[in-house]
């Protein structure tokens, strides 16, 4: 999720797993065109760290090939890009399960580097997942089949799926943000969509205007 926008960038239903983490990442890569983000925010799940470090990561080949002194030959491997930070949020809870602290850590790039993405940030100046665990409340609200302790949860993988898509990327262009809204110069209010505030669209698009729209497959 982009927090300066609200914008959904990428969707990947089911189970939290090391392959869908970088499933995640690498269509969050290729939606944003192989853009290297300023800062990458996550809680501590640990599968986030291989999976950006492999998704962003350049190949780097030794100068030599000659072997350390006990050990193997050196191989290639992968270099996280210096314009890439990530940091976690770090919950700790008590014997109950209630949260009592909240740390961070740095884990690609350093202190200095992740403080000048803040400042460069218009979301918010310290390093969280506020933003994206608000939008799971309201993803909750907007698709009934995850509604907590209902009859409505899905009982086809395909269906609930489907509908993941549908809620979460109809978001981006038809639900007005309250946060992203504008005033002109008359003090009139004028709503914003995720996609508005990303310069994808000029209007709030109405449900059946997304979902008619052709879609193109490019290469």
């Amino acid at each position: 999720m982009d927090p300066e926008h609200r914008l959904v960038v990428s969707v990947v239903p089911g189970k939290r797993t090391a392959a869908n983490c970088r499933a995640a990442v690498a269509d969050a890569r290729r939606r944003m065109g192989g853009r290297v983000p300023r800062l990458v925010t996550t809680d501590e799940y640990p599968s986030y760290k291989p999976a950006i470090a492999d998704v962003y990561g350049r190949r780097v080949v030794p100068l030599t090939v000659l072997p350390r002194p006990g050990g193997r030959p050196r191989g290639p491997k992968k270099v996280v890009p210096p314009a890439l930070n990530y940091a976690v949020v770090r919950k700790h809870r008590d014997a109950a399960g209630r949260v009592t602290k909240v740390t961070t850590e740095v884990v690609f790039g350093t202190d200095a580097s992740v403080a000048a993405a803040l400042k460069q940030s218009r979301a918010s100046r310290a390093v969280n997942t506020a933003f994206v665990e608000r939008h799971n409340g309201t993803d909750r609200h907007r698709n009934a089949r995850k509604a907590r302790d209902t009859y409505r949860f899905s009982k086809d993988d395909r269906v609930h799926a489907a509908m993941t898509y549908f809620t979460m990327y109809s978001y981006n262009f038809c639900w007005p943000v309250r946060t992203l809204a504008t005033k002109d110069a008359d003090g009139r209010r004028h709503p914003r969509t995720p996609a508005m505030a990303a310069g994808l669209a000029d209007h709030v698009w109405s449900i059946r205007e997304w979902a008619t729209r052709p879609a193109v497959q490019s290469g």
